[in-house]
């Protein structure tokens, strides 16, 4: 394959076009992840008419704090000049102590953020379930009653919310067959290679037939989840997915640009992993959860939500399963935890993406990626360092 500049434009002329079947991928998605509504349908995540939170900034040099990784020695500054980076920010005491952006990005570029889109959905559906809209414990046949066709037969919500489903649904990011590539053309992200596949989720989830173990009794990284997830929410407030986001959240916690969705063919904005914004609103969305859901002393998330999220996970789900990763780690309400007893928890997403929020430390990072792997063990374990390395430094 051709490689790109990652500061130009691919489809300018002389350069070669971006392959739909490949635009996620490395070296394309050094530009990609930063222009992806150029490339796909998308839905606007309205910022609202209100200002923007502020953030306020107090600057620090932290480029030569040290940290080791992977049996060798790294300091901050190389870690984000060769990590793939394409913004970089640190907070701690409710300011940026450090920003930085990369390959081209700007304070107003909106970047792909992959699954950490699974963590804004599962904070907008902490919010509905705080107003009791939602019901964690019923049935998703009582808001999805089409879902007793499937293998989702009695599932709960919290069961979604967690990726404790039993459904069988096959992760491989690279399997030509997988469930996940079905998924890439029911979402309009790839070109169907089979004619037999689903081109909306909608469809694709009411195909999922088959169990490989009882509902509620192991995690299992499943995207999917969060899209049924989504369509509760969207079922029981009645509105699209990008308008609760706007509405619950975006808007409330003083967002300071627009962000997006990319949509499949019905127009269903992607929760699983189609949400895009600014480094910067990002960072706000981590500002809200260390404040215990309050921005500028208004109650947008509640605070039970927060808590529960935080020390409420069972880690004996998790056993076996992303443990040279996290070994004491957990998967709860859409957020990743890494340990229980502090309550860190996170946002992940495929390619490098980051959000890392520690209340007890009042310390935040937010980095977004555009890594030549789906998924790497030695960058994360190098990435979760660095962070550490850096809160570490600040306390």
């Amino acid at each position: 394959m051709t490689s790109i500049s990652p500061f130009r434009d691919p489809t300018a002329p002389g350069n070669p076009l971006v392959p739909k079947q490949d635009w996620d991928r490395s070296p394309w998605n050094r530009w990609t992840f930063q222009h992806v509504r150029d490339l796909l349908p998308t839905t606007k995540v309205w910022r609202g008419a209100g200002p923007a939170s502020p953030l306020p900034a107090d600057l620090r040099d932290i480029d030569a704090i040290p940290f080791a990784a992977e049996g060798e020695a790294h300091t901050i500054g190389s870690f984000i000049e060769t990590s793939y980076a394409d913004g970089f920010l640190v907070l701690h005491g409710g300011k940026i102590v450090a920003e930085r952006y990369l390959n081209g990005m700007t304070s107003h570029t909106q970047h792909l953020s992959q699954s950490v889109a699974k963590s804004v959905v599962g904070t907008v559906a902490g919010i509905l379930i705080g107003r009791g809209v939602v019901d964690p414990a019923a049935s998703l046949t009582d808001y999805l009653p089409e879902l007793e066709a499937t293998a989702y037969r009695g599932a709960t919500v919290q069961h979604v919310l967690d990726m404790t489903s039993g459904v069988v649904f096959d992760e491989t990011y690279t399997a030509p067959d997988s469930h996940m590539a079905q998924l890439d053309v029911a979402s309009g992200w790839k070109n169907g290679q089979n004619p037999n596949w689903h081109t909306n989720i909608w469809d694709l989830v009411l195909s999922l037939k088959d169990l490989e173990c009882p509902h509620g009794t192991s995690f299992r990284y499943r995207s999917i989840e969060t899209d049924v997830l989504s369509f509760v929410l969207e079922r029981a407030a009645a509105t699209p997915l990008a308008e609760l986001v706007s509405r619950e959240l975006w808007a409330p916690m003083g967002a300071e640009e627009d962000a997006y969705f990319t949509v499949d063919a019905a127009g269903y904005a992607l929760g699983d992993g189609g949400f895009n914004a600014t480094l910067r609103d990002y960072a706000r969305f981590a500002l809200l959860h260390l404040r215990g859901g309050e921005t500028d002393g208004r109650r947008i998330v509640p605070t039970e939500w927060i808590a529960g999220t935080r020390f409420g996970a069972d880690p004996r789900l998790f056993a076996g399963v992303y443990q040279e990763v996290l070994p004491a780690g957990a998967y709860h309400n859409q957020f990743w935890i890494e340990d229980t007893s502090r309550g860190v928890y996170m946002a992940r997403g495929v390619f490098g993406q980051l959000i890392y929020i520690d209340p007890v430390s009042d310390f935040a990072a937010v980095v977004l990626s555009s890594w030549p792997e789906f998924v790497s063990t030695t960058r994360t374990r190098t990435a979760l360092a660095a962070v550490r390395a850096i809160r570490e430094a600040l306390l």
